[in-house]
């Protein structure tokens, strides 16, 4: 009887232990899948952003030669729609990076690199808008320097 008592005993203590060790793995595992999950999300985000804000880049600098060009003509006003939709893309890829980022310093550089890019076509002479453009560019790959090492 006692040896029969000791086998059960022995039997749920066994159990138990394996269950703990089931249970930790599993929990390291779904760790593993939600970090993972989280990297390829920022990879998106950071790449649509990088993406979007060169485009606007482009469109603005479009925007302001059109503009200097010929004024209040159609290629002008094409520019300055084409301008706002791109806008609206790259404020959406901001978005989706302040989601899923979690470094102040890329956050802001990320804000910083769009608001350049929102005044480019501002600039009052063509000196000012390279200068501004190539700002624009700088900004974003310190963005995307700073929020590299999240996702390595």
């Amino acid at each position: 009887m006692e040896t029969a008592v000791i086998a059960v005993i022995g039997t749920l203590l066994g159990s138990l232990i394996t269950h703990v060790f089931q249970r930790q793995t599993t929990e390291r595992a779904a760790q593993l899948a939600r970090s993972e999950q989280l990297r390829q999300d920022r990879i998106s985000a950071y790449s649509a952003f990088a993406g979007a804000l060169v485009d606007y880049r482009r469109g603005r600098n479009d925007r302001w030669h059109r503009a200097r060009q010929t004024p209040d003509s159609p290629a002008a006003e094409a520019a300055r729609i084409d301008s706002y939709r791109l806008r609206s893309s790259a404020h959406q890829a901001l978005i989706r990076v302040q989601l899923v980022c979690d470094d102040p310093q890329a956050l802001a550089l990320a804000a910083s690199a769009f608001a350049v890019t929102n005044c480019m076509h501002e600039a009052p002479d063509e000196a000012d808008r390279a200068e501004r453009s190539e700002q624009a560019r700088e900004t974003l790959s310190e963005f995307i320097g700073a929020a590299a090492p999240s996702v390595r």
